[in-house]
């Protein structure tokens, strides 16, 4: 019974993980007029996730399973344990309207069950966050500098508006959006399977097949709205700077995963796009809420999905009663905070009807 509940888990995440950042993947394409249809940016990205899980996925597979903490340590229970603190820690946030990296949940509730059992990879997790701070700001650097180098390149293209030219960059575009859910694939799949694999609950070859395929579901059935809003969002941005940020992200990713590293492709998407908002309008946009947004995510996600997991396992599978009570803490500190949030968003209501 444990097994199926586990499995059906570790499944259902993986369907969220394709439903969130890896539609958005073809947002560019999708919002810049490159790909028309919704149905068939959708079937790009799910095709290309399945593709980058099945042909590069298994370093961070690796990682996850026994790079964090001793595989030996898993079992059932604790599968169960890291991927229901993961699911609930992305559930608790989207109550709070707080943007997290499943990266950075998966391996902070990995953490926090390896804290409770007293042994954890200390050199890998410091490796892991030292990626997590040096990759956006790589992303930043890199886009800031070719935003200044495509200048010069985009003047010619819309003096000329030559067809064949145009043409040219749209198709790479719709490439690059399939690179950047390939790459996708090839790190966030570990997300959801990697616990089943380190509990030797399926082989990794299995684990990544069926991660691929519902992450590719998720992003069939569910990511239509994630890439509409991606797509709205992003349509300020040309079609070879779009091409840009897919192409910078997608490369650090697959990078990130040939070395097992889970990092969070949203926010080095994020970063990338900043850091062309950057090259074109200065130091203002640092002024931007998008800087609180990601470091928001960069503190909180891991955070919260390690307070959560060590939580469970002295609640739960150690009979501890002050886990239990660190478990009522959490739950009424963000019952508060929804109560705070409520209560200024009502505040602010009146005062603009007033």
């Amino acid at each position: 019974m444990i097994l199926s509940i586990a499995m059906i888990i570790a499944f259902f995440f993986a369907m969220n993980i394709g439903a969130s950042g890896t539609a958005a993947s073809m947002g560019a394409a999708y919002g810049g007029g490159a790909i028309r249809k919704r149905w068939a940016a959708l079937l790009l990205v799910a095709g290309s996730v399945f593709l980058g899980a099945c042909l590069g996925g298994g370093e961070v597979v690796k990682t996850i399973s026994g790079g964090i903490i001793p595989a030996e340590l898993l079992n059932v229970e604790l599968t169960l344990t890291i991927l229901a603190s993961a699911c609930l820690t992305l559930f608790m946030a989207n109550l709070m309207a707080i943007p997290l990296s499943t990266s950075e949940v998966t391996v902070g509730a990995v953490i926090g069950v390896g804290m409770a059992y007293r042994s954890v990879y200390l050199d890998h997790v410091l490796a892991i966050m030292l990626a997590w701070i040096a990759l956006p700001f790589t992303a930043f650097a890199i886009t800031y500098l070719l935003a200044k180098l495509l200048k010069p390149l985009e003047r010619v293209l819309e003096v000329t508006r030559n067809r064949f030219w145009k043409r040219a960059v749209t198709i790479l575009l719709i490439l690059a959006g399939c690179f950047e859910a390939f790459s996708a694939g090839m790190n966030n799949v570990a997300n959801a399977v990697g616990p089943l694999v380190g509990a030797r609950l399926i082989d990794t070859a299995g684990a990544i097949v069926w991660g691929g395929l519902f992450v590719s579901f998720g992003a069939l059935l569910l990511g239509g709205r994630v890439l509409e809003t991606n797509a709205k969002k992003i349509t300020k941005l040309s079609l070879l700077k779009s091409s840009a940020v897919s192409l910078t992200s997608g490369t650090l990713v697959v990078i990130a995963s040939v070395f097992g590293i889970p990092v969070p492709l949203t926010q080095a998407t994020t970063m990338s796009i900043f850091g062309i908002g950057a090259a074109g309008e200065g130091r203002g946009l640092w002024k931007s809420d998008i800087v609180k947004r990601v470091l928001k995510v960069w503190i909180l996600s891991p955070v919260l999905s390690l307070a959560v997991s060590y939580i469970f396992v002295e609640t739960f599978l150690f009979r501890e009663i002050y886990g239990i009570l660190l478990l009522i803490a959490l739950a009424s500190a963000s019952l508060i905070y929804l109560g705070i949030r409520r209560g200024r968003k009502a505040s602010l209501k009146s005062k603009s009807l007033g």
